[in-house]
């Protein structure tokens, strides 16, 4: 599958969601238990190890290949000043990262990933969902076809990032209508826009909200009403790595807020799934809480670009190395707990 055929088809692979390999689970945690250290000492690294051998069907997983996909967009609602910057921003910083000057593109090397940067249609933003859908059918079934498209079958590890000038807006708007609140509660500085762009943020997401408020609360027509191009694509990259049992790194705020109308219709759509980070945006926490995530690294970050996920893949490496690496007590001829 790279795509889905319908609204229909994309909500109802929502419902036949794949589980990891329980076998491979149970042979993680058992090496886990011989590993020369007292059992939980290494805390969530183990975690993590045990987590990737699930989704990877193998009790000593492997990171070979791991992506950083990066997928870009315009929106609509930028006419309303909801941003520090203007919307060119968007293609600009598009080059930026195809030439690999962007932080991510460092955090990306650091942490030995390959980038891929999608641009969706910079030249044509979404409708103003203030008066209308941001998309129509087809162009939302477009994004999300594009997404699933960047999820390459031989990867081991997939990391999800995202650009769009107004983007922090309309993830504001998909999480209020996904988990509730009202829309102060899901705005923040984005950014960097000063007390009056987060009072107009507030008054666009308010009036987005009210204007959809009687549409049918599936994840489709939440994320083509609502959403952007690029956090379109973040989901169908999201349901595609699960289809393929890749496990996924969701980056900060705008990149959960894309899994938000999906999780709200099927939770279960996050268990192959680690939060990178916890962003210093406004509302990230609480959207990681409904999420059910506990993000791994927690920096003061709001770059957005996928960042914060590719630098957590170093940690997440390094659940790797000691969970391959390290001797057994039978190998060290140490003696354990019970012996």
């Amino acid at each position: 599958m790279t795509g889905f055929a319908s609204p229909a088809a994309f909500d109802a692979a929502l419902r036949d969601l794949r589980a990891p390999d329980a076998r491979a689970i149970a042979a993680a945690r058992a090496r886990q238990d011989q590993l020369t250290k007292p059992a939980g000492s290494l805390g969530r690294l183990e975690d993590i190890a045990i987590f990737l051998a699930g989704w990877q069907g193998d009790a000593r997983p492997i990171i070979d290949r791991a992506r950083v996909a990066i997928f870009a967009g315009n929106h609509g609602c930028v006419v309303h000043g909801v941003s520090a910057y203007p919307a060119s921003v968007t293609a600009a910083m598009v080059a930026n990262f195809r030439a690999g000057g962007g932080a991510v593109n460092a955090l990306a090397q650091a942490s030995a990933m390959e980038v891929t940067v999608t641009a969706l249609d910079l030249d044509r933003p979404t409708a103003d969902f203030t008066q209308e859908p941001a998309m129509d059918k087809a162009e939302c079934l477009d994004a999300l076809a594009q997404g699933a498209a960047m999820v390459d079958p031989g990867l081991h590890l997939l990391a999800v990032g995202e650009m769009g000038i107004g983007n922090s807006t309309a993830a504001a708007a998909l999480a209020a209508r996904s988990f509730g609140g009202d829309a102060a509660s899901w705005v923040g500085v984005g950014t960097g826009v000063d007390s009056a762009g987060v009072a107009r943020k507030i008054a666009v997401v308010d009036r987005a909200l009210a204007l959809h408020a009687t549409a049918a609360q599936t994840p489709f027509e939440t994320i083509r009403r609502l959403g952007g191009r690029e956090t379109v694509a973040i989901a169908g990259a999201v349901v595609q790595a699960r289809c393929l049992g890749i496990p996924v790194v969701l980056d900060g705020f705008i990149a959960c807020a894309a899994v938000a109308p999906l999780a709200a219709f099927a939770p279960a759509i996050t268990d192959h799934c680690l939060a990178g980070h916890c962003s210093a945006e406004s509302g990230h926490r609480a959207l990681l809480d409904h999420l059910g995530l506990r993000p791994i690294l927690s920096l003061d970050m709001r770059l957005g670009e996928g960042s914060g996920a590719a630098l957590a893949v170093s940690v997440i490496r390094g659940a790797l190395a000691v969970h391959n690496g390290m001797a057994t007590f039978a190998q060290a001829g140490v003696a354990g707990k019970d012996g």
